[in-house]
């Protein structure tokens, strides 16, 4: 019997965060597949994702994309919609944005695998877009633009013929936003690779992540100046500048970092932090495969990666104090750290693969 010929879609591909670790999976398991995205910056993400037949819309083509293809928005639901997948038998879609609002035949079967709805559009506009970010003029004329993104995001949910959540969190949002009952699978998290060593922590706290508004960076700064702890901050972002121009205390900012450094600034910081509300969260895995614990606000996904007590902090407060609070709590608690690496044992990319895998190969039953 003829394999079926899958299409997968990422809404963009610029890196190797975790909707990318994700995808990776995907590409692993169905190495004969096609990979549609509005950008593909070539080198930014895995050779494994890179071997795929790629194809990119009319935004790859735009002056300056690599670096502003954030700023051509407005442009996403023209170009997601000019795909064709006549020559497919099913569509796997990776969104966080728009790509999940792909036009197929009615004959193609589409699984969505739902990193979130547009935070930006629905509930987080002025984290994105508040007059403080982008000021009174700018935040007013994308008002309009992301009430319309929000309508068009919601018109274009019933595409998907089935929904899968990358966490319970994610889930109640597709219920609010798009009025559809999803499957939740979590995603993958390379707990082969994050792993313990002999090295004990040292006193300092870890950050990594996108420096993006919804991540309160500028939180985990103000809250290990106020504990007295040095903070190294991995990653990059439109808000380093500003982030570095505020930071007081002691802040390294490390930027992007290639992967065996950053599971040694894991093996050895004193705790990682989250400070945002996540939608699931790969990173508090990352550091509890690696046997350490995590200091997170006790919202969102965390509440369901984080063992309050057992594997980190939850913090319930979005405050400098409440975050100084728990950085000192984990410090000076006895954590085990083989009890929290069990626990990231229960995300492994092994688990995620096999889990897609029996829902791609059961359409009928969506």
């Amino acid at each position: 019997m003829a394999q079926p010929r899958i299409a997968i879609v990422h809404d963009w591909l610029t890196g190797m965060r975790g909707g990318e670790k994700a995808l990776e999976v995907l590409c692993e398991r169905f190495p004969h597949a096609e990979l549609f995205t509005l950008v593909h910056v070539r080198g930014s993400v895995s050779p494994t994702i890179e071997r795929l037949q790629t194809h990119t819309s009319f935004v790859q083509h735009l002056p300056f994309v690599k670096r502003l293809y954030r700023h051509y928005l407005p442009l996403f639901p023209t170009a997601i919609e000019q795909f064709s997948f006549d020559d497919f038998d099913l569509v796997v879609s990776l969104s966080h944005c728009c790509a999940k609002s792909i036009v197929h035949p009615a004959r193609v079967k589409h699984l969505c695998y739902c990193l979130t709805p547009m935070r930006y559009a629905w509930d987080q506009f002025d984290a994105y877009f508040g007059p403080e970010r982008v000021g009174k003029l700018g935040s007013a004329v994308m008002r309009p633009v992301m009430a319309r993104l929000a309508r068009w995001d919601r018109d274009t949910a019933n595409r998907v013929d089935r929904y899968v959540a990358i966490s319970h969190y994610v889930a109640g949002r597709i219920r609010r936003y798009y009025n559809r009952e999803p499957t939740v699978i979590y995603p993958p998290v390379d707990t082969e690779y994050f792993s313990p060593d002999a090295s004990g922590p040292e006193r300092f706290a870890l950050v990594v992540s996108a420096l993006v508004p919804y991540k309160r960076i500028d939180l985990a700064i103000a809250a290990c100046h106020v504990a007295g702890v040095p903070l190294k901050i991995v990653g990059d972002g439109p808000e380093r500048v500003s982030l570095e121009r505020a930071a007081q205390g002691d802040v390294e900012f490390l930027g992007r970092r290639p992967n065996d450094e950053i599971r040694e600034l894991y093996r050895r910081a004193a705790v990682t932090l989250l400070p945002g509300e996540e939608d699931f969260g790969i990173v508090p895995l990352e550091a509890q495969a690696c046997g350490r614990p995590v200091v997170a606000l006790g919202r969102g996904g965390a509440l369901e990666t984080v063992v309050a007590g057992e594997t980190g902090i939850l913090v319930d407060e979005s405050t400098p104090q409440a975050f100084c609070d728990g950085i000192r709590r984990a410090i000076d608690h006895p954590f085990d750290s083989m009890v929290i690496r069990r626990h990231a044992q229960r995300f492994s990319r092994t688990r995620f693969a096999e889990e897609m895998a029996a829902m791609i190969a059961e359409p009928a039953s969506w």
